[in-house]
């Protein structure tokens, strides 16, 4: 991933030095386990570990040129770095990487790698849940408009909008939860993973040590289906992202101007036009969410290994496994961030839902007349005529509000009671389950209505 949407903490992760100290805490662990069973010397196994440790505890640029210059030669990673510790072990290096395969090394520390990622990602999601919270129980009460095909509906509460979002989330979280654990397996079986050449309890241990299961079958790689799962469950959280950050740039349009990003001093929004004032914010994070989402086909054509394993999975793992962990860290963070600051205008929000003379009360005065004795197919009639005639003569004259028109239908006055209108048409109708909503998504009501 570009620098430009690159946080420290994850971009370290998939740094060589990450890697290497990762790739020699395998080796190290697979050593111990052999001590224990009798096949290497203990003392070897201590020198390896002491020796090792204070080789990868400080890596600089010099050793990761010296282990590019030997995979110059070898034209093999994993034989570049053991050439490369082996210089600093001495005599006992003969006994690293023993009866092992490259991919017991790259595989498990793949994995270390994606669980490491998603720990951080899992923080991002909490930060976003943090900031969705908050701005849910500020504008809990918060009347705006709810709509269906882009067009006014009925009334809802802006807060609940974000609750939905809040929900949303939650899965997500779930989900990360759920595919780091699909991850968290250790594969050190050898050579088409037949332990030929290893005792399965090495294996056990190394996965005891990381936190991790033993892959039950690994035939030299880690089945990727494992991983499919991983950026699947990436690509879910990133269309997320996406869905709140569309909300944000339909409500930041110049003709809805409910809600918009935190507009800091001194920016600038175009450098033709001193007005603007662009959702840069929620546009990027759709553009980042497609890349997240372009790393599922690739992950899933990954599962498809010949036989027991080939590497046509290791060029795509490269790239997809920092880009998309690395933009989806990025992604969360802004996200968080645009939330917390996100500018809220309440009084448009209102003038919105006025807008369109109150035909957005039609569904509770349609319940209305069938109440005061109308059949419904006569109801649906009567209501649809007063608010299309309310609709197509907004502005005009001769135009009246809907309940003006409702007042002056002969089906209607004198038939249904003028406080049942003034009820079905009161936004508060639709906030009286706030409290229970609220608890379904929160575990509690969140703040009181403010006294009328």
């Amino acid at each position: 991933m570009v620098p430009r949407y690159s946080r420290p903490d994850m971009a370290a992760i998939w740094a060589p030095e990450n890697r290497f100290r990762i790739w020699f805490e395998i080796e190290a662990l697979a050593c111990e386990a052999m001590a224990e069973l009798g096949d290497i010397p203990k003392e070897a196994a201590r020198t390896i570990r002491e020796r090792g440790s204070v080789k990868v505890a400080d890596i600089t640029q010099a050793d990761l040129d010296r282990i590019d210059a030997i995979e110059r030669e070898t034209r093999h990673d994993v034989i570049a770095f053991l050439t490369w510790l082996a210089e600093g072990i001495g005599e006992d290096s003969r006994f690293v990487h023993q009866g092992m395969t490259s991919s017991d090394v790259l595989d498990t520390a793949f994995s270390i790698q994606l669980t490491q990622a998603a720990d951080l990602l899992i923080r991002d999601v909490d930060a976003v849940l943090a900031a969705l919270k908050a701005r849910a129980f500020e504008h809990k009460h918060t009347v705006t408009i709810g709509r269906s095909h882009g067009i006014h509906a009925e009334p809802t509460s802006f807060g609940l909008k974000l609750a939905g979002h809040y929900a949303e989330f939650a899965r997500n979280r779930a989900r990360l939860v759920a595919a780091r654990e699909e991850v968290a397996v250790a594969a050190v079986s050898g050579a088409v993973g037949t332990f030929a050449h290893l005792d399965p309890a090495v294996e056990e241990y190394v996965a005891a040590k990381l936190g991790f299961k033993a892959e039950p079958i690994s035939t030299q790689v880690i089945p990727r289906d494992r991983h499919a799962a991983f950026f699947c469950a990436l690509a879910v959280v990133a269309t997320g992202i996406e869905r709140l950050a569309i909300e944000v740039r339909h409500l930041q349009r110049s003709e809805v101007r409910e809600a918009e990003e935190f507009f800091h001093p001194g920016q600038k929004g175009s450098s033709a036009m001193p007005h603007k004032r662009n959702p840069v914010l929620s546009e990027n994070l759709t553009g980042l969410a497609r890349v997240v989402r372009s790393a599922v086909i690739p992950a899933l054509e990954n599962v498809a290994l010949w036989h027991e394993r080939d590497i046509s999975h290791s060029s795509v793992e490269r790239v997809i496994g920092p880009d998309a962990t690395v933009g989806l860290d990025f992604a969360l963070a802004r996200l968080a961030g645009m939330i917390e600051k996100l500018t809220v205008y309440p009084e448009r929000m209102q003038a919105n839902l006025d807008s369109l003379g109150g035909v957005v009360h039609s569904g509770e005065v349609l319940l209305a007349l069938t109440r005061a004795g109308i059949l419904r197919e006569d109801a649906y009639r009567i209501v649809q005529r007063n608010a299309m005639a309310t609709w197509t003569k907004l502005g005009q004259p001769d135009g009246r509000d809907f309940r003006a028109n409702l007042d002056a239908d002969p089906e209607v006055a004198g038939r249904v009671p003028a406080e049942a209108l003034d009820r079905a048409m009161d936004s508060r109708l639709h906030l009286k389950q706030l409290d229970r909503l609220f608890t379904r998504v929160f575990g509690e009501p969140g703040p009181a209505a403010p006294a009328a």
